[in-house]
């Protein structure tokens, strides 16, 4: 008997659940048409997240992840990742709690490789948000 095809099945499965393990399926939050770009600061080498809680659309190359209520990173993607905007659910890669510019955006078939990832000020924006708003 031929033991190899089973050891590949096996390996196979190994392999798949260990990546799958890297990657976890975001869901998407609507906040509004709000202008990100503007809050976010310099670019970073990466960031570390316990748990990644949710992602937003900002533009077809750029997704917010959000990490924390106040805590959220201006993700920028190859331009080739045309779904992005119309995505419900996406995954981020991710070795161990760290994410960096070495790892991808999976929208549905796509791998969108990270380019650039800065952190948002997002207290700040709250509280221009909050400024803005007519006294009722």
């Amino acid at each position: 008997m031929n033991t190899r095809p089973v050891a590949v099945l096996v390996l196979s499965a190994i392999l798949s659940a260990a990546l799958a393990g890297c990657a976890t399926g975001l869901p998407r939050k609507d906040e509004g048409k709000l202008n990100y770009v503007d809050y976010a600061g310099e670019p970073v080498e990466g960031f570390t997240a316990m748990r990644i809680q949710g992602w937003t659309p900002v533009a077809r190359e750029k997704l917010l992840v959000w990490t924390g209520i106040n805590e959220a990173w201006l993700v920028k993607v190859w331009d080739g990742c045309e779904d992005l905007l119309f995505a419900n659910l996406i995954s981020v890669t991710r070795t161990g709690s760290r994410v960096s510019r070495f790892d991808t955006v999976r929208v549905g078939n796509d791998r969108c490789p990270i380019t650039e990832i800065r952190p948002v000020d997002i207290r700040h924006m709250k509280a221009d948000r909050a400024a803005a708003k007519p006294p009722t």
